[in-house]
């Protein structure tokens, strides 16, 4: 793809000062690409995972299904359904489609079958009485009451679709999609984490260029954020989350998810940027980098900040080499947590880590739940290849206003055969600011 030398010779330009006016060629959009191999070969996977015969989706304009756009279908107009099953034959797609969507959505080679609905027919009718002629156990729909990227079927298209297969045993075997909707978002292509990769790269070499423009007592943490804020519009790059939160670049006590205050940077801070970027629309970074501001006299950061920082960057690493297929996301957070406790921090609530893909936080494994075993069934999930997860290593200690101050160095790593891998090198040691 044409996408990775674009993107390298955008870091390498990171690396030197920015030409006020770069000239970006993104190349073309990878989507429809991927998209296609998700679902010629992540969704049968998917399914056959979970023990689905077919998985049906109604799209229409205006009010569209979540995963419309993973389809294909994000330019219904009228009702459109999408099937997906599996017969004697293998694995198949067959999409009804009203008539004037239908030669659009066929050329896009998506599906196996693009079935034109004429005007005044139904399309949800027509799927009904198609499946009735398969032999099916079960047919996955979008309704879901944990997973709102599953639930994305209307009550008056679930009352069409009910009153479609009367008389049909097919409205006994109307199952939830969560489990595979899970499954087949949680899992990225290697070409998906690439992508993911030179998002990362980005992402943190910013952030390193915003702490080069610090003038101690005089920069704000919004000014931070804004220098980021710029690089996102120069580039033409997305947000990974709510631009009211991203970055937030806090160089005060804790202040969890935030926005950046006007708080004056001073020697003697330690500075967390947490920021995230989106490529081609799509796919998202959340990376997390912290400096040090040097006060009068310092050449090294101080002793205590420099346990501080240490335990929680190690508390990264055990977190990292837990991570591997088979094993739940509470084994990870029970991981860096025991290095928590061991090094003295302070109580964190956060989760280690998150899955991460389209959107920061994404479809997988939490890898959190360990100080409450049980509790939290995503944190009961085994991590499985192609994962791509976000994670910290936390050290929490208290300032002297009794508020507290919270080490979460974040990375990126994706899961493979034989356990994880970093998608860009780690920070090894706090970035430092020169106070005078």
């Amino acid at each position: 793809m044409r996408i990775f030398l674009f993107l390298s010779l955008i870091i390498c330009a990171c690396s030197s000062k920015p030409s006020p006016t770069p000239v970006i060629d993104w190349g073309s959009n990878p989507w429809p690409e991927i998209r296609k191999e998700r679902l010629k070969s992540l969704l049968p996977e998917a399914m056959k995972t979970v023990g689905v015969d077919a998985w049906l989706i109604i799209c229409r304009e205006n009010d569209n299904d979540p995963l419309a756009d993973h389809i294909g279908g994000e330019n219904a107009g009228g009702t459109a359904v999408f099937l997906f099953y599996f017969d004697d034959q293998g694995y198949h797609s067959t999409v009804f489609s009203p008539v004037g969507e239908a030669t659009a959505l066929d050329e896009l080679d998506i599906h196996d079958t693009v079935i034109p609905v004429q005007r005044g027919k139904s399309a949800i009718v027509d799927a009904a009485e198609f499946l009735a002629t398969l032999s099916l156990n079960s047919i996955a729909i979008n309704t879901s009451e944990t997973n709102k990227l599953a639930d994305g079927i209307s009550h008056s298209q679930y009352k069409s679709l009910t009153e479609a297969m009367i008389g049909s045993e097919n409205i006994t075997k109307l199952v939830s999609s969560e489990n595979l909707v899970y499954e087949w978002l949680s899992i990225k292509l290697p070409a998906e984490v690439e992508i993911m990769r030179k998002a990362a790269e980005l992402t943190a070499a910013w952030q390193l260029e915003a702490y080069e423009t610090i003038i101690p007592g005089k920069t704000t943490d919004a000014d931070v954020a804004a220098f980021l804020d710029a690089k996102m519009e120069e580039y033409g790059v997305g947000e990974a989350w709510s631009p009211s939160q991203n970055p937030n670049v806090n160089s005060g006590p804790d202040r969890g998810h935030s926005h950046s205050t006007d708080k004056v940077i001073m020697p003697g801070d330690v500075i967390q940027t947490d920021f995230g970027i989106k490529l081609y629309d799509r796919w998202v970074s959340d990376i997390q980098r912290f400096a040090y501001v040097l006060r009068p006299g310092e050449t090294k950061v101080p002793d205590d900040i420099q346990y501080y920082w240490e335990s929680g960057r190690d508390g990264g690493f055990a977190a990292f080499h837990t991570m591997k297929p088979g094993i739940r996301g509470e084994d990870v957070d029970a991981a860096q947590r025991a290095l928590m406790e061991k090094n003295g921090s302070e109580y964190v609530m956060w989760s280690t880590g998150h899955p991460v893909g389209y959107v920061a936080h994404d479809a997988g494994p939490n890898l959190g739940g360990s100080h409450t075993p049980g509790q939290r069934a995503a944190a009961q999930l085994l991590l499985k290849p192609g994962m791509v997860f976000a994670f910290d290593g936390f050290h929490a200690w208290q300032l002297t206003d009794s508020t507290t101050k919270t080490i979460s160095v974040e990375e990126m790593a994706v899961i493979t055969e034989e356990g994880a891998e970093y998608l860009i090198p780690p920070q090894q040691e706090l970035v430092l600011i020169n106070g005078k």
